[in-house]
């Protein structure tokens, strides 16, 4: 019979549909199952779909006064939580700065003479005073600086963003741009428009603007379990780290934009690039250019 047990987790992913559960009591048995085919079962698909979210739009005072839309790539049910999982570890183990270091029995300062002679006293043999059997010694197998950073192709660091968005969009908000209702910097102001808007402030929560003015950013710098985010600094952490996601109508159009179904990928782009310059290279042919001869 399984037992169950609490455990605190240090993400709450709560605002992810991908990790969520009933409750924070785990059970001994796994929880995630592979699929298994048979041979005349077809493979799971690793096609990338669209996410139409709709979206409550709030205004300072806590009003709906419209509906969005979130319409974003997401990966496939059966492949979702590998993809935000690879992206979340990859950002995380990229921020390693793998600067640990020990010291061997070479690199110890001293131990340069032998302790005492090799026979004739009923000791053990000692070459040395900073072995690592004794105090002040070296370190046997100890670290060593190294790089930790492993790679991920942009495409799918991409995807496993907009995946986690999207399936945190049950528990996101939109609200109308309220930066010229902070004539001055108030961290009081700032949490009664987050109880307006049905945010608890000792809850994570996760603002995303297109641009973060200052007396905004710092009204909200004081709230410990508030994240102020722009495109710069938007990182995979943060969304699932956090239990409430608000959103401006500006962020949201830049999110269908970059990471929608009509986005251009970086290498596109580049790709259309390198046809502009080959067909300039043949047009100078065609006029005339002459080429070079041995």
């Amino acid at each position: 019979m399984a037992t169950s047990t609490s455990s605190s987790l240090s993400l709450s992913f709560f605002s992810s549909s991908l990790f969520s559960t009933k409750s924070h009591h785990f059970s001994s048995k796994p929880i995630l199952k592979l699929p298994s085919f048979s041979p005349s079962q077809t493979p799971l698909s690793l096609s990338i779909k669209s996410e139409l979210t709709p979206l409550p739009i709030l205004n300072f005072s806590g009003e709906k006064v419209g509906e969005t839309f979130l319409n974003l790539k997401t990966a496939p049910s059966e492949t979702a939580r590998a993809v935000v999982h690879r992206g979340l570890i990859t950002q995380l183990q990229n921020k390693r700065r793998g600067t640990a270091s020990t010291l061997t029995r070479a690199e110890v300062r001293g131990g340069g003479r032998k302790p005492y002679p090799q026979k004739k006293t009923g000791r053990a043999r000692r070459g040395s005073q900073r072995s690592p059997l004794r105090p002040g010694g070296g370190v046997i197998f100890g670290p060593k600086p190294r790089d930790w950073s492993i790679k991920m192709n942009k495409k799918e660091k991409r995807l496993a963003l907009s995946t986690a968005i999207a399936s945190a969009a049950e528990n996101s908000i939109v609200v109308e741009e309220f930066a010229e209702n902070f004539g001055k910097p108030k961290t009081k102001d700032f949490i009664a428009a987050m109880q307006r808007w049905g945010l608890d402030p000792a809850e994570k929560s996760m603002f995303f603007f297109t641009e973060l003015e200052e007396n905004v950013e710092k009204s909200g710098r004081n709230i410990r379990t508030l994240k102020l985010l722009t495109p710069r600094s938007l990182n995979l952490f943060d969304v699932l780290n956090a239990e409430k996601l608000v959103f401006t109508q500006g962020a949201v159009d830049y999110l269908n934009q970059m990471y929608g179904v009509d986005s251009v990928d970086d290498e596109d782009e580049d790709d259309e690039d390198e046809e502009e310059e080959g067909e300039d290279v043949g047009d100078g042919e065609e006029d005339g250019t002459p080429e070079a001869t041995e």
